[in-house]
């Protein structure tokens, strides 16, 4: 089994809601609409938790700057790499690169969404991915779209420019889909919510996100309960028949 996952910066649970992309998807997947990320619900604390499967009370990182870890733990990427898989990230906003460390990685996109626009940015990556994962054995890719938090940040959560940037993600990621096919295990998640035009707080409106798991062997009869973003990682290990790092504190949803 091979597995990408997708992250939708921002994304709402209720904003899949009239997107034909994502209920076709949806359709075919095992879906939960009520997990949570962490507090504070912001970016890089939410992919750091996600990564390494800890509260950000654990790993340190509390805002959009990396704080190095004082009892570091080994992040997914890390953990991969000691079981011998081939991880890429592919990303459009530059502070993703802290989810792992160095040498953990055996291939790493950026396009610079505040240089030549998010939209922009992501339809390259998706390009990108399409290109290498069509040439390059990986056992674990990362997709992450940033378009949508920033047109939450510019308009607000909701708002026209914010919807038709979920639209234009779920175009890439149906696409993505379409080009790689069946070959892989999809999970399409976000790192949290938003209100107005701003999230980090503890409202639902900002800590409820949507993990979307679509793989031929799962099905979408397949229900999970009480999911958390910390649970992806072991998720994924377990989708590839590696043991998670011993200090996670998340649990398999599959």
């Amino acid at each position: 089994m091979k597995v990408i996952m997708i992250l939708v910066d921002g994304m709402r649970p209720d904003s899949l809601d009239g997107v034909p992309a994502a209920q076709k998807i949806m359709k075919q997947s095992s879906v939960i609409l009520d997990a949570q990320t962490v507090f504070p619900s912001v970016t890089l604390p939410c992919h750091i938790s996600l990564f390494h499967s800890v509260t950000p009370q654990r790993h340190g990182t509390t805002t959009n700057v990396y704080t190095p870890q004082v009892r570091p733990i080994n992040g997914l990427c890390e953990v991969l790499k000691q079981a011998d898989k081939k991880c890429a990230i592919f990303y459009n906003w530059e502070e993703i690169r802290d989810v792992s460390r160095p040498n953990s990685l055996a291939h790493a996109c950026f396009y610079a969404g505040r240089r030549i626009g998010y939209k922009e940015a992501g339809e390259a990556l998706t390009e990108e991915a399409i290109r290498y994962l069509k040439k390059y054995d990986t056992d674990f890719t990362f997709v992450y779209f940033g378009h949508t938090d920033m047109e939450g940040h510019r308009h607000g959560w909701m708002s026209e420019e914010y919807m038709k940037a979920i639209h234009e993600s779920w175009d890439n990621i149906e696409k993505l889909m379409n080009e790689l096919g069946d070959e892989y295990t999809y999970i399409i998640t976000a790192d949290h919510g938003g209100h107005d035009r701003t999230h980090g707080s503890d409202c639902d409106e900002d800590i409820l996100i949507p993990i979307i798991i679509n793989s031929e062997g799962l099905g979408s009869e397949k229900e999970i309960n009480k999911a958390n973003i910390v649970d992806l990682a072991p998720t994924i290990t377990k989708m590839l028949n590696v043991d998670p790092d011993p200090e996670w504190e998340g649990k398999s949803l599959v």
